[in-house]
């Protein structure tokens, strides 16, 4: 276990706190040689991406492209640090080679040659970003010049350094594991819904050809009809945006951003509703409980059982069972039809499933009672692997959380890691 150093003296700086006695503050600008990136030819960039971040990080391998006649070149030396100054600013990440960086980065290149990795770690730990009044949020070399950092002496430096590298890869590779682990449980919830709602819950069933060639078999006794056979589809709408009186209402109104946000089975709320007037004006329909609410574009796809009464704005519909269908059990049935809904949409300007192309989807007709028995099961089998997911998710971001907090501790110098190494 790690312990701290034995004496700390005030950094100087208010948010950095104390730092060990014999290190030093400096600005980013006395250590380092700071440029903006270059734009280089989109044919040549190459992502790199960390378990930790999403986003990419652009930068362009040495190629060359003998049809045009272009060859790039590695502008900047190795031993350096890119951090993004557009979109998401002030993402770290040390380049141990050369290399060419787009305009959106800012290349920091030590003074005096010697390794860097360690300022690499305390940038994107400790140094929070705030960019300029432009609509897009940026960082410029100005800007990160005058940012404090500790600068312990270069043995320390490397020594942090590859302790951090050797902690961080332990606890990436978990996170790594534990993301996989999310993956399965996900191909497998998706399996088991795909499964129920096309083969029933009687494995020694009988079974027939569907005719429909993405469905396959199914048991013998169920029918296969339209949607439309199923449903009631009411198109949804919007009020005008600029009439104050039609907005935050009390009705609920659905979108498909509501409708992405939502990781239930279950929707109850939208994120903004209109008023009795705003409902006047658009001629839409009021729908009740248990209608299932589909993003028909933007993207298609997205569901929900409504548990209240609502409408829609015009990027989704809304289906209203007839003669006692189970509502629950279509939702599943949709919800593994997503890829299939999504390949019948039609469009230029965007993708849409109309209400003619849902209405006329293919979807199974099992007896009602084994609707309801193949709805209950799911959502008993879901909400088990649901609860997994959830603690896996948990571990996860405990482990993001333990790996930030003993970076911070590390190049801070709240530990003294020398002997660690």
């Amino acid at each position: 276990m790690s312990k701290a150093y034995q004496k700390y003296k005030p950094s100087g700086v208010e948010w950095l706190g104390d730092v060990p006695e014999h290190w030093v503050v400096a600005s980013l600008r006395h250590l380092f040689i700071i440029k903006a990136g270059g734009d280089l030819k989109e044919d040549f960039y190459s992502e790199e991406k960390t378990a930790l971040h999403i986003y990419p990080i652009y930068t362009n391998s040495i190629k060359s492209d003998e049809a045009y006649g272009y060859t790039s070149r590695a502008f900047f030396k190795a031993n350096s640090i890119t951090v993004t100054g557009r979109g998401e600013i002030g993402y770290a990440v040390y380049r141990d080679h050369e290399f060419d960086a787009i305009i959106r980065l800012l290349v920091l290149t030590p003074k005096n040659s010697t390794p860097c990795k360690y300022y690499a770690y305390f940038i994107n730990t400790m140094l929070e970003f705030f960019g300029g009044s432009t609509a897009v949020s940026q960082l410029s070399t100005e800007q990160i010049s005058p940012y404090k950092v500790f600068s312990p002496p270069l043995s320390e430096q490397q020594a942090i350094a590859a302790f951090l590298d050797r902690e961080t890869g332990r606890i990436d590779a978990l996170i790594a594991k534990k993301q996989r682990l999310l993956e399965l449980l996900a191909e497998q919830r998706t399996a088991l819904i795909s499964r129920a709602v096309t083969r029933g819950l009687d494995a020694s069933v009988k079974l027939k050809p569907s005719g429909v060639e993405w469905l396959g078999d199914v048991p013998e006794h169920w029918e296969v009809k339209r949607l439309k056979n199923a449903f009631t589809i009411f198109n949804g709408s919007t009020p005008e945006s600029s009439k104050e009186e039609y907005w935050d209402g009390d009705i609920v109104w659905f979108t498909p951003e509501d409708l992405g946000n939502n990781n239930k089975k279950i929707i109850s709320d939208s994120r903004r509703k209109i008023t009795k007037e705003g409902y006047s004006s658009i001629g839409a329909k009021i729908v009740p409980p248990k209608s299932i609410i589909i993003s028909t574009r933007a993207p298609i796809g997205h569901l929900a059982v409504a548990s209240v009464s609502s409408c829609t704005n015009q990027g989704c519909r809304s289906l209203v069972t007839k003669n006692g269908y189970s509502a629950d059990f279509y939702y599943y049935y949709l919800f593994s039809s997503k890829n299939n809904l999504n390949a019948i949409g039609k469009g230029t300007t965007f993708i849409e499933l109309g209400t003619q192309g849902l209405g006329s989807y293919s979807v199974p007709f099992p007896p009602l009672h084994e609707q309801q028995a193949i709805a209950a099961f799911l959502d008993s089998e879901t909400a088990k692997i649901d609860a997994l997911s959830a603690k896996v998710t948990t571990v996860i971001e405990r482990l993001k959380e333990y790996r930030t907090a003993l970076i911070s501790s590390a190049v801070t110098g709240k530990i003294d890691v020398r002997e660690a190494v």
